[in-house]
């Protein structure tokens, strides 16, 4: 929500892999009790939010794959920020996947023919991927997908939250 408490319309705006117009600080409530994580993803639209130590490996590192947006966090004072990836990449290794299945005619859902409906043992097909550091697959985007480097930056600084799976 937006510091008036009013809802965000489309909070899935925040997965789809793009650039996006910034929405002004942002108020994020809490859901889970307990030690705050420097990596979590808010309410149903999967926002991630990042601590400030975070943040700085993503604006240090990948600061035009990404934007970042302050948020503050219900019972915080520390600063967060919402993260958005600002690009996609078509590069699922169907093949080399466990199952990776797209939506048909028959699935009943003509919004989302040729899009993923199944993605299970994620594999990317990384000559596709190019120089980008951190990006969305495109047509599946729930998985944020970072290259190496920043995945060691992250491990480095000592975060609490996020993990990390080898695709």
């Amino acid at each position: 929500m937006d510091l008036s408490c009013r809802q965000i319309e489309d909070i899935w705006q925040f997965i789809d892999g793009r650039r996006l117009a910034d929405p002004g600080p942002l108020r994020i409530p809490v859901y889970r009790s307990g030690r705050p994580l420097d990596i979590e993803f808010a309410g149903a639209g999967q926002a991630p939010i990042l601590s400030e130590r975070a943040a700085s490996v993503f604006r240090e590192m990948a600061p035009n794959d990404v934007q970042l947006f302050p948020v503050e966090v219900e019972g915080q004072t520390e600063p967060y920020h919402l993260l958005n990836v600002a690009s996609t990449v078509r590069c699922i290794d169907d093949a080399a996947c466990e199952e990776a299945r797209l939506y048909t005619p028959d699935d009943d859902m003509p919004d989302k023919i040729g899009q993923y409906h199944v993605v299970s043992g994620l594999r990317i097909d990384k000559s596709k991927v190019g120089d980008e550091r951190v990006f969305r697959l495109w047509g599946w985007s729930s998985p944020i997908i970072v290259d190496e480097e920043i995945k060691g930056a992250l491990e480095r600084t000592g975060i609490v939250g996020g993990r990390f799976d080898e695709v």
